[in-house]
């Protein structure tokens, strides 16, 4: 069971952000902070779907390759998107080229854009309410939870793909609807 590690410059951080440049700059500056629009919430939403049996410093390493690809993620432009844009996109290096993956990002901004009162709003309501004890060790931080396995169950229902509960305690995760920055974290 690993606790906070300190980095080079001393601050101590979760773990997993520690192997890597781009996983220290991503875990200090933007794991765990809320959102603000429904476009970075569809951004952050695509990308966890896309980070699927792949290693999150893949995803990151091509943030900027999704987001030019998808239009910086807006979802009236991506919802829009057809098939000749599925055609370009699994042509595009600069991105994960898996069809299944692209269909569901582009199926999923036109369902986004079908909830009321919006993305953001929508998966914020399914959010852990309350506080709770913060973790000491990353064994504590639990893969999914009720309210990321109840949201799964209704953003299918309203025909979202690529949104397992794992995928979605991610995005709480991500988009600090939870706070798994560990206890001794310096970002907690």
């Amino acid at each position: 069971m690993t606790g906070a590690v300190a980095g080079s410059d001393g601050k101590l951080r979760c773990p997993w952000a520690m192997s890597a440049p781009e996983y220290v700059d991503y875990h200090d500056t933007e794991w765990g902070r809320p959102l603000t629009t429904d476009d970075a919430m569809f951004e952050r939403l695509s990308l966890e779907a896309f980070q699927s049996g792949l290693s999150w410093l893949v995803i990151l390493r091509k943030r900027d390759g999704f987001r030019k690809a998808f239009a910086g993620f807006d979802l009236e432009a991506v919802a829009r998107y057809g098939a000749g844009d599925v055609e370009r996109l699994l042509a595009d290096t600069g991105i994960v080229r898996n069809r299944a993956k692209i269909e569901a990002a582009i199926g999923n901004a036109q369902a986004a854009l079908a909830l009321d009162g919006g993305l953001l709003h929508h998966v914020r309501s399914f959010a852990p309410r309350g506080r709770r004890k913060a973790p000491k060790v990353l064994g504590d931080v639990p893969a999914e939870s009720p309210e990321s396995q109840a949201l799964a169950k209704d953003l299918r229902k309203r025909g979202f793909r690529f949104v397992g509960p794992t995928t979605l305690y991610a995005l709480f995760q991500a988009t600090g609807l939870v706070n798994d920055h560990l206890a001794d974290c310096h970002a907690r």
